[in-house]
């Protein structure tokens, strides 16, 4: 599938779920920001992508990313891009809420994949009540403190001082 391929609106990308789910492919399913691709974000959908048979990625649009001046670095439609060149991931969609919710329902994945600085009490309640309504399993994948882009661009900055 090209990078093109893997693209797709929020409904596009839900409704090739379901297809794949009909077929018998487990889907799981992983929400960020993915902004400036590192080892943390790659080991988290290289993760993720383990625990199923197709990975959908949705991401935050920029109107919602609130991580300081400049941020995001890349576009939402460049940061789509460079997810859909990941081999482990299959298809990528730019969320139009601040949260997940409304395309769990949507696509109704088999896992939902959280990174390990989440944990079932920090999960949104609204997300979690979703998730709980569709069946949907959701699963913490371990995380490794200091590979948050957040973290990457502070020690950064610090260095170029």
């Amino acid at each position: 599938m090209t990078v093109a391929e893997k693209i797709g609106t929020l409904e596009e990308v839900a409704a090739r779920a379901e297809g794949l789910r009909a077929e018998g492919k487990k889907v799981a399913h992983c929400h960020g920001v993915f902004d400036l691709l590192h080892i943390g974000h790659l080991r988290h959908l290289k993760g993720a992508r383990q625990l199923a048979d197709i990975l959908v990625v949705t991401i935050t649009p920029d109107r919602f990313v609130n991580k300081g001046p400049g941020r995001p670095a890349f576009t939402e439609t460049l940061r789509a891009e460079a997810l859909a060149m990941l081999e482990c991931v299959d298809l990528v969609a730019i969320f139009l809420e601040m949260r997940a919710t409304g395309f769990l329902e949507l696509a109704a994945p088999d896992v939902y994949v959280k990174g390990g600085d989440y944990n079932q009490d920090t999960l949104n309640a609204a997300e979690r009540e979703v998730l709980q309504k569709i069946g949907a399993k959701i699963d913490i994948v371990p995380f490794e403190p200091g590979y948050s882009t957040t973290d990457l661009l502070s020690r950064l900055s610090e260095i170029k001082k």
